[in-house]
C-alpha cells in the first residue's frame, strides 16, 4: 500500500484520481481548498484549507500530515481563464502562475521532509504550454503558466535525483471538467487512467520528461 497525496482532489480530475488510488488500496491525503459531498462520501483522509497559490497554507499542509513518507505527490490542482492579445488580463494571469506553477512548486517543497528516497512527484501541466506543440497563440495566461510549470518540474527532476525521486510532466489530456465547462475529448475518469498508470510505470530513468496520459511522450 502507497501513501498518495493528491491535490486539487475535490472534483474533476484530482477527484477521480482519489477514486481510482483509494479503490486500489492506496492511502490516500486528499488536499483542498474546500471539500465536496463526493469526495467526503470516498472516506479518505481531506486535508481541505490548503490553497496551493499561498504560502503559510501550503507550508502548514506538511504539519498536517502524519504516519508513513509520501510515496507519490501528485500536484494536480490548477485553475484557466483565457486571455487573447486584445484582453491581457494581469491579476488573471498571475493569479493562474501562482497557481499553475508556483503552486506545484510549493507543494513538493514543502512536502520534500515528507517524501520517500525513491518516491515519485507528478505535476498535472499541459501541452499548450509546449512551445513546439503552439500552432494557434491565445490563452496566454495559461500557456505561460504550463509552460513555466515544465521549468520547474525539470529543474526539480535534476535536483531530486540523488535522493532516487523522480518527477514527470502530466498532461491529462482536454477533459471535460468544470474547468473546461465540459468541453473536451475525454473524461476525467479516463484521464485520471492514464496519470495513474504514468505514475506507476514512469521510472527514475524518465524522471523530467513529459508525457500525454495516454502514453505518448510529448514534444518541449
Amino acid at each position: 500500500m502507497a501513501k498518495v497525496v493528491v491535490t486539487g482532489a475535490n472534483r474533476g480530475i484530482g477527484l477521480e484520481l482519489v477514486k481510482q488510488l483509494s479503490a486500489r488500496g492506496d492511502a490516500i491525503a486528499a488536499v483542498c481548498r474546500k471539500s465536496s459531498p463526493e469526495l467526503d462520501e470516498l472516506g479518505v483522509e481531506v486535508f481541505a484549507g490548503v490553497d496551493v497559490g499561498d504560502d503559510g497554507s501550503v507550508a502548514s499542509l506538511s504539519d498536517r500530515l502524519s504516519g508513513e513518507p509520501v510515496d507519490m505527490l501528485i500536484n494536480n490542482a490548477g485553475i484557466l481563464t483565457s486571455e487573447s492579445i486584445t484582453d491581457l488580463n494581469w491579476d488573471r494571469m498571475r493569479r493562474q502562475f501562482e497557481i499553475n506553477t508556483l503552486g506545484p512548486l510549493r507543494v513538493s517543497v514543502a512536502l520534500l521532509p515528507r517524501i520517500a528516497d525513491n518516491g515519485k512527484i507528478g505535476i498535472l501541466t499541459s501541452r499548450v504550454g509546449s512551445m513546439e506543440d503552439n500552432s494557434s497563440g491565445g490563452m496566454y495566461g495559461y500557456r505561460i503558466s504550463k509552460a513555466a510549470a515544465n521549468m520547474a518540474g525539470v529543474n526539480l527532476a535534476h535536483d531530486l535525483r540523488s535522493r532516487g525521486i523522480a518527477v514527470f510532466l502530466l498532461h491529462p489530456g482536454y477533459v471535460r471538467t468544470g474547468m473546461t465547462g465540459g468541453q473536451g475529448f475525454t473524461d476525467a475518469d479516463e484521464a485520471a487512467r492514464g496519470i495513474v498508470e504514468r505514475m506507476d510505470t514512469l521510472t527514475l530513468a524518465e524522471t523530467g520528461t513529459f508525457w500525454h496520459a495516454n502514453g505518448e511522450a510529448l514534444p518541449w
